[in-house]
C-alpha cells in the first residue's frame, strides 16, 4: 500500500501540472471549451458564459497548484479534498458529455492531445481510483523538505503561473499547437489526401409489407424490398479522414476569395472573430501596421464573422484602409487567440502570428 501511494501521489501530481500547465499556455481556448459546456443544449449555465475566462484561468492554476501541493505533501488534507472534488466533478462531465454526446472534446489537454468524450471519462476514472487511493492511505504521504520550503515552493509556483498567465493574455500562447500555427500552409491543411478513409453509413430503410413494418438494413444501396416504402434512418457507424483544417473561407457578399487570397504572395489578415466584443484600443497598433503594409505593396484583409454592417463600422470609425471578409467564428478563435489578431501568409503558408499588443512588430519585406 505504502508503495501504491508513493507512485499514486507521483503519478497524478504531475498529470495535474502537465494537464495544467497545457491550458494554462492557453486559457483563452480553455474558455472557449468552457463556454461550450455552459450552452443551453449542454449544461445550461449561460450566466456563467461572461466569466468563462476568469474561471478558467482559476481552474487551470488551482490544476497546477494541487499537482506541486501533492507531490510536497503541503496541507495535505485540503490537497486530498481538493483532488477528489475536482475529479468527481469532471468525472460526471466527461460522462455526461460522453453518454449525451453533448461537447465532442472535453479540452483536458488543449489541443496537444484530443481526446474522444468516452477516453476523457475514462481517463478520470483511472484518476479517480489513484486519487481514492490516495485519499484511504493519506498516513502514507509525507511531506518533502520543510514546512518553509514547501510554502516558498508552493508560493513561487502561484507567482509563475500569474505570470504565464499575464503573458499568454497581453501576447499569444508559447506553445501553438493548433493547426494555424506558424509555418503551417492552410491551403495543404485543407487537403484530403488520397485513400484516405471515408465516412461509412448505416442505412435502416422501412418498409410496409403486407401491413407490417420491416427493416432493411444496408450500406448505402437501396434494398430490393417489395412492399410500399415508408422511410430511411442513417447512421454514421465509422467516421471518415477530416483534414485538420475546415470550415476556412474568405467570402464576401456570397462570394469565395478563398483560393485567390490563399495565392497572394503578400498577404496580411487581420482577425476579429467577433465584432461585439474586440478590443478597440488595439485597432491604432492594427491601423499603424497594415499602413506600413500597404505602402509597402502587401495586400490587407480583414476576416470576421461579424456582419459587413458591423465590420463597416468599425472600418470607418478606426479610419482602416482595408475590408474585412467573411469567416466562421470558431475558425477564427482557433487561428489566433486575439481579437483583434494579425497575420501574415505567403501562398498559404503563415509566416507571422501577432497579437494586438505586438502589431507594430509585424516584420515587412
Amino acid at each position: 500500500m505504502k508503495v501504491l501511494v508513493g507512485v499514486s501521489r507521483i503519478f497524478v501530481g504531475i498529470f495535474f501540472i502537465i494537464s495544467g500547465l497545457i491550458k494554462l499556455n492557453d486559457p483563452v481556448g480553455f474558455s472557449f471549451k468552457l463556454k461550450d459546456y455552459f450552452a443551453p443544449d449542454v449544461l445550461n449555465l449561460e450566466f456563467l458564459a461572461p466569466y468563462a475566462l476568469i474561471i478558467a484561468i482559476f481552474v487551470v492554476i488551482y490544476e497546477v497548484l494541487l499537482g506541486v501541493m501533492l507531490i510536497l505533501g503541503y496541507a495535505k488534507k485540503f490537497t486530498l479534498w481538493s483532488l477528489l472534488g475536482m475529479i468527481i466533478f469532471f468525472t460526471f462531465l466527461t460522462f455526461y458529455s460522453a453518454y449525451f454526446n453533448k461537447v465532442t472534446d472535453c479540452g483536458c489537454f488543449g489541443d496537444a492531445l484530443k481526446l474522444t468524450p468516452w477516453e476523457s471519462f475514462w481517463k478520470d476514472i483511472v484518476l479517480l481510483i489513484l486519487i481514492l487511493v490516495l485519499f484511504f492511505g493519506k498516513h502514507y504521504i509525507q511531506p518533502f523538505f520543510t514546512k518553509r520550503i514547501r510554502s516558498i515552493a508552493v508560493f513561487v509556483s502561484f507567482i509563475f503561473c500569474l505570470f504565464v498567465t499575464y503573458q499568454v493574455l497581453q501576447h499569444l500562447p508559447y506553445v501553438d499547437f493548433r493547426p494555424y500555427k506558424i509555418g503551417a500552409n492552410i491551403t495543404e491543411g485543407m487537403e484530403v489526401p488520397e485513400g484516405a478513409p471515408k465516412p461509412i453509413f448505416e442505412y435502416n430503410w422501412k418498409f410496409n409489407v403486407n401491413g407490417e413494418e420491416k427493416v432493411v438494413t444496408t450500406n448505402g444501396d437501396y434494398p430490393s424490398v417489395e412492399g410500399e416504402f415508408i422511410g430511411v434512418e442513417t447512421t454514421e457507424i465509422q467516421k471518415g479522414y477530416e483534414p485538420p483544417i475546415h470550415d476556412f473561407s474568405m467570402e464576401k457578399e456570397g462570394e469565395d476569395y478563398t483560393t485567390e487570397f490563399l495565392n497572394e504572395d503578400k498577404l496580411i489578415v487581420v482577425i476579429a472573430y467577433s465584432m461585439g466584443n474586440t478590443e478597440r484600443e488595439g485597432y491604432s497598433n492594427i491601423k499603424n501596421a497594415t499602413d506600413a503594409a500597404i505602402a509597402k505593396g502587401y495586400k490587407v484583409i480583414g476576416l470576421s464573422a461579424s456582419s459587413s454592417e458591423v465590420t463597416s463600422t468599425i472600418v470607418g470609425a478606426e479610419n482602416l484602409d482595408f475590408e474585412f471578409y467573411f469567416c466562421d467564428e470558431t475558425t477564427l478563435k482557433t487561428i489566433v487567440r486575439s481579437n483583434p489578431g494579425i497575420l501574415e501568409l505567403s501562398k498559404g503558408t503563415i509566416l507571422q502570428k501577432l497579437h494586438w499588443n505586438d502589431a507594430e512588430d509585424l516584420k515587412l519585406q
